[in-house]
């Protein structure tokens, strides 16, 4: 493992910075991303095997992954989804061929961008600047559902209540809510929930909902979302959209609650 990257203000002194963490087995490739990065100021930390990622991720907390696919040992799609227990980091994942990303955003990997090999520094770099762009997951506050209970010895113990169906949480009011029918969204908060059960989303599947349930009468094209939610006008990633779509709805449950314009794009169901 290596660890290079700095940075300093104009007093010398160091200051905050981006960490990255580079998972790639090919000595020549894993060069090329970490000098990449260092050039967009992170630090970063390379590893040349999913497992020694998984163990830094431990360690390091870092802001960015990226991922090869073809790793020994466990694979990248394995080394992701153990990551994903640990971090809430931006993941590139990188695959040997173009036509092996569409199967990839199929498994719900949990990365948030893809990259073929071959690749130029330049996109790299803009698929970087895209995803930081774009919000992280905000942590959930600690001690939520309120302060721990307290014990008074001399209190009476009372009766055992009946339980209660879990209803969402309210969102502070300065939150931007939004609803539609079943759905809720706390965009602040970054939670969602269908009939007060909150659903597990990634990044990306939140932002999609997020965008849709803004405009609900709206009809989003392919490309309007990858502005919105990606940052890009590549018309060849078009089939983010679709594959991260099919993934948001499954995760809805029944009804169809997004609905498809046929060669145009998605809205949301009207009511």
């Amino acid at each position: 493992m290596s660890v290079t990257g700095s940075m300093t203000n104009g007093s010398g002194t160091t200051t905050e910075e981006r960490r990255a963490l580079v998972v790639e087995d090919d000595e020549d490739i894993r060069a090329l991303i970490e000098l990449s990065l260092q050039s967009q100021g992170f630090a970063v930390t390379t590893v040349d095997n999913g497992l020694a990622g998984v163990e830094t991720i431990r360690t390091l907390d870092p802001d960015l992954v990226t991922l090869d696919l073809g790793l020994p040992g466990i694979d990248g799609i394995e080394t992701c989804r153990r990551m994903r227990e640990l971090t809430d980091a931006y993941v590139i994942m990188i695959t040997a061929r173009d036509e092996e990303i569409d199967k990839l955003l199929g498994l719900e990997t949990g990365a948030d961008d893809f990259l073929a090999k071959p690749f130029s520094v330049r996109e790299l770099k803009a698929r970087v600047n895209v995803l930081f762009r774009r919000p992280r997951r905000l942590p959930a506050a600690d001690g939520a559902g309120g302060p721990p209970a307290t014990h008074d010895a001399g209190a009476t113990t009372p009766a055992p209540t009946a339980p209660t169906a879990p209803t969402a949480p309210t969102a502070p009011a300065s939150h931007e809510v939004l609803d539609h029918g079943p759905l809720r969204v706390d965009v602040d908060g970054r939670r969602a929930f269908r009939d007060d059960t909150e659903l597990t989303l990634t990044r990306t599947e939140f932002d999609l909902l997020t965008e849709l349930m803004r405009s609900p009468a709206r009809v989003w094209s392919r490309e309007s979302l990858l502005r919105s939610v990606w940052g890009t006008e590549w018309a060849t990633d078009t089939h983010l959209v679709e594959v991260h779509m099919g993934n948001l709805r499954r995760k809805l449950g029944a009804g169809r609650l997004i609905h498809t314009v046929r060669g145009v794009g998605y809205r949301m169901e009207a009511l």
